[in-house]
Parts: C-alpha cells; sequence; structure tokens
C-alpha cells in the first residue's frame, strides 16, 4: 500500500529520544476501505481508490452508493485514488489501517491550506511596502508592475493582489514520530496543511533521506528455474 486517508486533529509537541522538543501534528488515520480498484486492462492505468470517514446514505449519489455497496462498506465521506503500480495484493472492501506506517518511516502529507480571502501584496507576495513614516501616502498600495516604455502592458502571470489560501499542497518528507493502531493515530513531525478537521492524505514519501531503509520490506520467493535476486546468469556451454 502506498497511502491511507485521515483526518488532521491538530498541533502539540512531543519529547524525542534526546530530550529535544519536537513540534508534532496528529492525524487520525483509518481505517480506510478500497472502494475500487483500477488496473490497465480496464482503465489504462492502476490504482486503488480509498475510502475514509462516515455518510449518511441519503446524501450519496446513485453510483457511489452502488460503488460502495459494492464493495460492501457502508458510504464513505471522503474518497481519494492513489497510483500504485501493482494491484495484484489488494481486493475491494480491504482494509488499511494505521499500521500501513511506523516510527521512522517518511510520508508526504496532501492537504488544503487555510483560505485567507482577498489579501494584499505585502501579504499574499511579502511586498516590502512603501515608506512607514508619515505624509508617505503610500505604505501598502502597489507600486510599479510593468515597464511602459519596454512592453506598454502588464506581463501575464504577475504576482498581484487577490485570492490566497484555500490550496491544494504536499509538504514532503514528514517524519512518523508515533503510531498508534488503536486509536487510529499517526503522529508526524511539523506541520501539515490545512486546518483542524480537514481531510489529508498520507503517502510513501518520494524524496526519501540518504540511508532510509523502509521498515517493511516484501520478498517474492523466486519460481523454480528463475534467477533470484544477485544470482549471476549462468555461462552457456561452449560448444
Amino acid at each position: 500500500m502506498v497511502g491511507i486517508l485521515g483526518k488532521k486533529i491538530g498541533m502539540t509537541h512531543l519529547f524525542d529520544e534526546n530530550g529535544k522538543l519536537v513540534p508534532v501534528t496528529m492525524i487520525e488515520a483509518g481505517p480506510c476501505y478500497i472502494v475500487q480498484i483500477k488496473t490497465k486492462e480496464t482503465d489504462g492505468y492502476s490504482a486503488i481508490q480509498l475510502g475514509f470517514g462516515d455518510k449518511q446514505g441519503r446524501l450519496v449519489g446513485k453510483a457511489d452508493a452502488a460503488r460502495f455497496k459494492k464493495a460492501g462498506v457502508n458510504a464513505l465521506r471522503f474518497v481519494r485514488e492513489l497510483r500504485i503500480d501493482d494491484v495484484s495484493g489488494y481486493k475491494i472492501g480491504q482494509k488499511v489501517e494505521a499500521d500501513l506506517f511506523a516510527k521512522g518511516d517518511f510520508v508526504d502529507a496532501v492537504g488544503t491550506s487555510i483560505g485567507k480571502g482577498f489579501q494584499g501584496g505585502v501579504k499574499r507576495w511579502n511586498w516590502a511596502g512603501g515608506p512607514g513614516g508619515h505624509g508617505s501616502m503610500f505604505h501598502r498600495a502597489i507600486g510599479s508592475i510593468q515597464s511602459g516604455a519596454r512592453l506598454g502592458r502588464v506581463t501575464k502571470g504577475h504576482h498581484l493582489p487577490g485570492h490566497m489560501g484555500h490550496a491544494r499542497i504536499t509538504t514532503q518528507n514528514l517524519e512518523v514520530m508515533k503510531v498508534d493502531k488503536e486509536n487510529n493515530l499517526i503522529v508526524v513531525k511539523g506541520a501539515v496543511p490545512g486546518h483542524k478537521n480537514s481531510y489529508v492524505v498520507l503517502k510513501e514519501a518520494k524524496k526519501m533521506p540518504k540511508g532510509y531503509i523502509k521498515h517493511k520490506v516484501v520478498v517474492q520467493k523466486p519460481k523454480k528455474g528463475a534467477k533470484g535476486p544477485g544470482q549471476a546468469a549462468k555461462a552457456a556451454p561452449k560448444k
């Protein structure tokens, strides 16, 4: 499995083995259920769809209700799709819990950042602003945004005041500090995008730190006659 869905509970702090205070985020991770499996033969790519959080059945559309019924689970509120190379080891209705990750693992957290509405350039883009003295008449307003002699227009994509926040954000390489399977909790180091009680996706980190070793290693037994890892191919006898 490559990831799990959850809900951000909030931030607190822990003390590590060296007695150092570490800010952490507590996430209610799972239990999740696999509601659909996509394969390259039928959909053109391989992926699994996970669902998390209960939802009233009357609020679910017919298509989703049929999908949940086929998976043998109740209506789920938060459903996301995760790409995976091989889906042969998974089945519809399978349960995914917090012990998917262990202490010391690294994950990427995907969430929706807190919306801040319409903001000016000083807050949105860290503009320096004008002089702060009395009588300047120019503190946080927009200055020159384009050279009229060069183009005579504003370049597309120029950073200006506008809507800030409420965007899909991925925070990479967060270390898992603690896993509590009984209470469905995963504690990660640092901050996670979103406000309290917002939904997040925890995925296996793409940019693993140097020297990191996964806590779960699946070793498949080679078939009879097949060459296992590290075995050199036998030279064909010369005639």
